[in-house]
């Protein structure tokens, strides 16, 4: 007797866990009964497993991220900057206080950061007409500069060139040049395979800021191994080290990138002017007044990846987990067609909050579900023997002329077709028909499908039923079967049908 209060307890348990379970259960088969994806989406979402939530990335910071106005100005600037005209002083800079902030760079970095008349024109070209947009960009560099970091000191490359990838792409990692170079980091195609940056239909791993950037890091890190300098490296970078080297060729014994920099490429020539000056931007922007326009509301260290086990879109994403297509994009720019691939054998990761990563992991069977819902709501092919065969074969079409006060819908009738059947054979968009005019209500097939003892040439009257009849063994069931039909497909004379 003693043991009977546990036994009760236990059942009572067991019945509520089944209960539990039965109810789960119920509600999913309830879901997969309704039709309407908006509702049926609601549904899905009311299963989630609970949990707490960030807020999503402010919409208009997101906006805001994208660079190309800058990129484009940035690149204009290094083709055509003018070097020419500048004042002595602008904004508080003199040549000699300018010399002075150039040394305290030169102490923190082990590129050669010194004084010239080409760098100085340069800054103050860059304080005068870029303040607004380095403002921008140091907003955005709070994402970036962080992982770049990471993966330079991987390589032993200088933190510094962090500031390479403004003048490369001005943080904008759908940058695509004039000559393709595309992504942060502005890899070619041929480098980018070169460092494994897969580039296929779905994917553009150039334009994936982790997987760029650790490949940068990588060759910049060989060119160093060829250059021993890192002001030939970031040359080379940019202009190639075929071009780098016939400009030390042309320069006769020089080997310094300011003494051969008249021989290299006319944007090659900017180039490293442009990163000494981004760097001087970023280094001494309070002395100028400047401060990010537009603080990062997410950092990286705040997301996380996860792997996709089916095809899914941004779209069906941002839906599921409550977020917008450009927070998910911003988040994954390497997927092209806005479309996270499912590839049996190699793994594609989404990046989202780390709060979605949770939502996602705790309802990833659900989020699939739908995911199956909407696809069984799209279009399939419809291929059937009649319409194959018809397409195969050599025919003539057998027309009807419209009389007055005939209906689509009565000319259907007459020959034993649907609208939609007549619409379609008479590519017509609407009901509208007009006496005179002549309609397409029938071919007579020649066909040339393959004939032998497998097949039946079907004759003027013929139907499914009356065939079938006709041959021992072989059902309706079998030929709708054998000819991927249904039992109320048309048949046409002349029409080769599979019987075994």
């Amino acid at each position: 007797m003693k043991y009977s209060g546990f036994f009760i307890l236990t059942s009572c348990l067991i019945s509520a866990i089944g209960m539990a379970q039965t109810s789960e259960n119920t509600k999913m088969v309830e879901i997969k009964k309704i039709e309407d994806p908006r509702v049926y989406l609601d549904s899905i979402k009311n299963t989630f497993v609970s949990y707490d939530v960030i807020d999503s990335i402010d919409y208009q910071w997101v906006n805001k991220m994208n660079t190309l106005d800058i990129y484009e100005d940035l690149q204009s600037d290094l083709e055509e900057i003018d070097l020419e005209q500048v004042d002595d002083e602008y904004d508080g800079l003199t040549t000699d206080l300018l010399k002075e902030r150039l040394q305290i760079l030169n102490e923190k970095t082990p590129f050669n950061v010194v004084y010239n008349e080409t760098l100085e024109k340069v800054i103050k070209s860059f304080i005068k007409r870029r303040k607004r947009s380095f403002e921008r960009l140091m907003g955005i560099s709070q994402y970036y500069f962080p992982m770049f970091e990471e993966r330079l000191s991987k390589y032993d490359v200088p933190l510094e060139v962090k500031y390479l990838s403004i003048v490369e792409s001005a943080l904008n990692p759908k940058a695509r040049s004039r000559v393709g170079a595309t992504g942060l980091w502005q890899f070619m195609y041929a480098t980018g395979k070169q460092y494994n940056l897969e580039v296929n239909s779905f994917v553009d791993e150039r334009m994936d800021p982790v997987k760029s950037s650790d490949a940068s890091a990588e060759f910049l890190a060989d060119l160093y191994r060829m250059y021993g300098d890192w002001e030939l490296v970031l040359a080379s970078y940019n202009a190639g080290p075929g071009n780098v080297n016939k400009a030390m060729r042309r320069s006769g014994e020089y080997e310094n990138y300011w003494n051969i920099r008249h021989n290299l490429p006319r944007e090659t020539q900017n180039y490293l002017p442009a990163f000494y000056a981004t760097m001087y931007m970023f280094e001494f922007a309070e002395e100028h007044g400047m401060k990010a326009a537009e603080p990062a509301p997410v950092q990286l260290f705040e997301t996380d990846t996860i792997s996709v086990r089916q095809t899914i879109t941004f779209a069906q994403l941002a839906e599921l987990l409550d977020m917008t297509e450009e927070e998910i994009e911003f988040l994954n720019p390497t997927y092209k067609l806005k479309v996270i691939p499912y590839v049996s054998d190699k793994e594609h990761y989404v990046r989202l909050p780390i709060e979605k990563v949770g939502l996602f992991a705790s309802n990833e069977d659900k989020i699939y579900a739908y995911v199956d819902f909407l696809d069984s709501k799209k279009e399939k092919p419809v291929y059937s023997m009649e319409e194959m065969l018809i397409e195969q074969s050599n025919y003539n079409n057998k027309y009807h002329t419209i009389k007055s006060g005939e209906s689509v819908g009565v000319i259907a009738q007459k020959y034993g077709l649907s609208v939609s059947q007549l619409k379609r054979m008479n590519n017509m968009r609407s009901n509208m028909i007009y006496p005179g005019k002549k309609l397409i209500v029938g071919r007579t097939v020649v066909a040339h499908a393959s004939s032998g003892k497998g097949y039946y040439t079907v004759k003027s009257g013929d139907s499914l039923y009356s065939i079938s009849k006709k041959l021992p063994g072989v059902s309706i069931a079998k030929l709708c079967r054998l000819n991927n039909m249904e039992e109320g497909s048309m048949l046409h004379p002349g029409m080769k049908l599979k019987i075994k």
